[in-house]
C-alpha cells in the first residue's frame, strides 16, 4: 500500500505541469482538468502498467497527450442528441450503434507513450526551449509535431490561414533549434 500513496503523491506533485502542458493545447481550464484527470487516473486504475522504462512523468504525458488529442477531436466531432417527436431513446440509443452491436466508431488505440518519449533528458531540455517561445507559436509547435494533427486541424482550431500557420512553425523551429544547440547539443559534444 505504500507504493500506492507514494504514486499518489508523485502524480499530485506533477499535477501543475500536466495542467499547464493540457491548457496550453485546450485553452479552457475545464477540459484541461479533465484531460490530467483522466490520465492521472488510467495511470491509478493500472500501476502495474508502468514498466519503469522511462521517467513517471513521461508516463503519464505520455497518456495526457492521447487525452488531449481525444479532447480536440472530440471538440470537432460532438453530436447534438436530441430526441424528435416522433422517435423514442430507444431509437436514439440504437443510432450510437451498427447493426451487430458494435459502436459506430471504435476506440482510438493508445499505442505506447513509453517508446515515444525515451530520452527524458531531452525532452526536459525542450520543454524548457518552448516555455521560451511565444505561447502560440509554441501551440502551434506542439499541436503539429507532439499532438500530430493534421494543418487543416490546426487551422480550423486556431483560426489561422495556412501560410499563417507554416509561418509560426517555421518560427518554431528555428527558435528551438538555436535554443536546443545551445542548451542541449553543445553539451554532447
Amino acid at each position: 500500500m505504500t507504493s500506492l500513496s507514494s504514486l499518489h503523491q508523485q502524480l499530485e506533485a506533477m499535477r501543475p505541469v500536466l495542467f499547464r502542458f493540457a491548457m496550453l493545447q485546450l485553452r479552457n481550464d475545464s477540459q484541461a482538468e479533465d484531460a490530467v484527470q483522466e490520465a492521472l487516473l488510467a495511470v491509478l486504475e493500472k500501476p502495474d502498467s508502468f514498466a519503469g522504462q522511462s521517467s513517471l512523468r513521461t508516463y503519464v504525458t505520455g497518456i495526457l497527450k492521447y487525452k488531449i488529442i481525444d479532447c480536440l477531436r472530440a471538440a470537432n466531432k460532438e453530436i447534438s442528441l436530441q430526441i424528435d417527436d416522433d422517435e423514442s431513446e430507444a431509437d436514439l440509443i440504437d443510432s450510437l450503434f451498427t447493426k451487430n452491436g458494435h459502436t459506430q466508431e471504435p476506440p482510438k488505440a493508445w499505442g505506447n507513450p513509453d517508446a515515444s518519449l525515451e530520452q527524458k533528458d531531452f525532452f526536459r531540455i525542450l520543454e524548457v526551449c518552448l516555455e521560451k517561445l511565444p505561447a502560440n507559436t509554441a501551440r502551434v509547435f506542439m499541436m503539429r509535431e507532439w499532438l500530430e494533427l493534421e494543418t487543416e486541424e490546426i487551422c480550423k482550431e486556431l483560426a489561422l490561414t495556412t501560410s499563417n500557420l507554416w509561418v509560426l512553425l517555421y518560427r518554431a523551429r528555428l527558435r528551438l533549434r538555436e535554443c536546443l544547440d545551445l542548451n542541449w547539443f553543445a553539451n554532447k559534444t
